[in-house]
């Protein structure tokens, strides 16, 4: 009997070491799977009680559990949960008396990183109203068209986007629209017709006690909770329609990262955005935790605001990180309480210079869209990875390759595919506002089985052999030249491997008289470094095969961004390579001379066909 339990202890105690051996990645499995699973049972447990449980309930009893805790810390104020509760209380009576809003109408918040935000965002929650949150740096045409895509009743703005506002109120007032600006009193008395003043002293002389729960009787687990829209680098943006019951889930997303109540987050992305407004800020309420808001990102004061305010958790997106890495060093650059990362867009490259040159953080690489259903997070931190485990990654030309039955190829590991996630009714696709073409796009039947029903994220993953997957690039920003597949992305990262490039956009331009596009770099130099034409030639040369080298090079002060840091390239292609529609130097990848600058002469000459690309 003894030789039987010691065999069984001795079992048990190896028992880890063989579980290592065939899984090295077993112990951060088991504990994100144990988080997934007490996540999912909390959720459904969410979802099954009536009334619904909102994110406005979770907000609610994070102020009953912890009212005097600093919830949001904005420049030289702060404000606990408790006070952001008051505050949306004022407010929500304050539009309600003078704006007229009521349950079931859409409002869209037109302004800046600010408390304000966040208290205007609760309000309409406790009036059961939705929320459209735009992007304060467009105008005219994208402006209108986000404002009415999704049926806005009344829009909010900051004092300082009036002039934006005043731009298209015509046509705000031929549909109707009412519109407020917040503002003090003295602009009550310098008011453009149409345009109404919502003040300070009158949001402050409304009552703040809680609000009658039966004011949002209506809304629903599967009502739309808040228009956020696309970031529109390839055309207008769409608004995609988040549910509360998206909403809630999305924000989980800290929660699974290993994010804590007693953690201190810092936000600096636009809250107009998914990642801003859900990962970050209602991500926040979920965990019942600290928010440090800025207006924006700042490269100089980042560091410093972290150090400041003890940040244990940062966000980034898109460029961020490299704009970090780019900054000159200090002393001091390891001296922060920053513990985890969390975002997405995250190179491989500059992960791990982050890493070397910033200290131990965590990092949290993560993988969704903002329309879309499924979400990822490489919880194990691979460098350059998004996830970990199995996905369905269909073969892909410019559609997906179907087999003689018809359904979608699957591609093997090591190889780059299209992802796509099956819609269920435990798992649906809500789409775009009012835009039924686009949301039917991104729909795909008969994928593997007739009758069944995906989603295309209209973005192409590589798995490795050991499971690990890579982003590896969007469809919109692939191009075909000389019947070859061209990955901007790849492209990008061995252009900004040359001395003197700091950055570089890549896109493809139509050339008259040839099929698909070729490709052409817009990019920033590092410094007062000049263009050193003959490194670049070499480097692209070596690193990329012919038909992927950039035929033309247009050299930019800046690059112009969204807000969240992606590259824009709508302009940049409909100005193609032709001399006379830019002040840029432009270089032309000449066969036997390299980069040399190009001229109006041989724009029409490549134009013409006399020079063949």
């Amino acid at each position: 009997m003894y030789v039987l339990l010691y065999t069984i202890l001795a079992g048990l105690a190896i028992l880890p070491l063989f579980l290592y051996l065939r899984n090295p990645y077993f112990t951060q499995d088991l504990r994100y799977t144990v988080t997934c699973v007490l996540l999912w049972l909390r959720i459904n447990r969410i979802k099954r009680s009536k009334p619904f449980y909102s994110m406005l309930d979770c907000f609610l009893d994070k102020v009953k559990k912890h009212p005097n805790k600093q919830f949001i810390v904005f420049e030289k104020s702060s404000y606990t949960y408790r006070d952001v509760d008051k505050q949306s209380n004022k407010l929500a009576r304050a539009l309600s008396q003078h704006a007229s809003v009521k349950e079931g109408d859409t409002v869209a918040l037109f302004m800046g990183n600010q408390p304000m935000y966040v208290f205007i965002w609760l309000a309409l929650a406790k009036l059961g109203c939705r929320a459209a949150l735009l992007n304060y740096n467009i105008r005219s045409k994208s402006l209108l068209h986000c404002f009415t895509c999704c049926g806005t009743n009344v829009l909010l703005a900051a004092s300082e986007l009036r002039g934006a506002v005043e731009e298209v109120l015509p046509t705000l007032r031929e549909q109707s629209v009412s519109v407020f600006v917040l503002g003090e009193e003295e602009e009550e008395k310098c008011v453009t017709e149409g345009v109404n003043t919502l003040s300070s002293s009158r949001i402050q002389q409304a009552s703040d006690q809680p609000l009658d729960p039966q004011l949002r009787s209506k809304v629903t687990l599967k009502s739309p909770a808040l228009y956020i829209y696309t970031s529109g680098t390839t055309g207008l943006p769409k608004a995609a329609v988040i549910t509360h019951e998206k909403l809630y889930m999305a924000s989980s997303m800290q929660a699974i990262s290993g994010v804590a109540s007693d953690d201190v987050i810092y936000i600096y992305l636009p809250l107009y955005h998914s990642a801003g407004f859900i990962m970050g800020l209602t991500g926040a309420i979920e965990r019942g935790s600290t928010v440090v808001l800025r207006r924006k990102f700042s490269a100089s004061n980042f560091w410093d605001d972290c150090r400041k305010h003890k940040v244990t958790v940062i966000q980034y997106i898109g460029e961020i990180m490299r704009y970090l890495c780019n900054s000159p060093k200090k002393d001091n650059d390891r001296h922060h309480k920053v513990r985890l990362a969390l975002g997405n867009g995250l190179r491989a490259d500059t992960w791990s210079e982050f890493l070397q040159r910033f200290g131990d953080i965590r990092v949290c690489e993560c993988y969704g869209a903002t329309e879309g259903h499924v979400g990822f997070i490489n919880y194990i931190g691979k460098v350059g990875a998004i996830v970990f485990g199995p996905l369905e990654l269909c073969d892909l030309l410019e559609e997906p390759v179907k087999d003689s039955r018809g359904f979608c190829i699957k591609v093997p590991k090591g190889e780059t595919g299209l992802l796509v996630a099956k819609i269920t009714a435990q798992a649906p696709f809500s789409g775009y506002a009012n835009n039924q073409e686009q949301t039917d796009r991104k729909k795909l039947r008969d994928v593997f089985v007739k009758g069944d029903l995906y989603f295309n994220s209209g973005d192409l993953l590589r798995i490795d052999h050991e499971g690990f997957v890579y982003f590896m690039d969007r469809i919109g920003d692939t191009f075909r030249w000389k019947g070859e597949n061209v990955a901007t992305t790849e492209v990008t990262e061995h252009l900004i491997m040359v001395e003197c490039i700091e950055e570089a956009n890549v896109y493809g331009v139509k050339v008259p008289g040839h099929e698909g596009r070729v490709g052409m770099a817009a990019i920033k130099l590092k410094g007062d470094m000049e263009f050193d034409s003959k490194a670049t030639l070499e480097h692209v040369k070596t690193s990329l095969p012919s038909y992927a080298r950039p035929r033309f090079i247009r050299i930019q002060n800046s690059l112009a961004v969204t807000g969240t840091f992606k590259h824009m390239k709508v302009k940049l292609v409909e100005e193609g390579f032709n001399p006379s529609m830019m002040q840029d130097r432009l270089y032309y990848l000449e066969d036997s001379k390299g980069y040399i600058p190009m001229t109006q002469e041989m724009f029409h000459s490549i134009s013409d066909g006399k020079i063949h690309l």
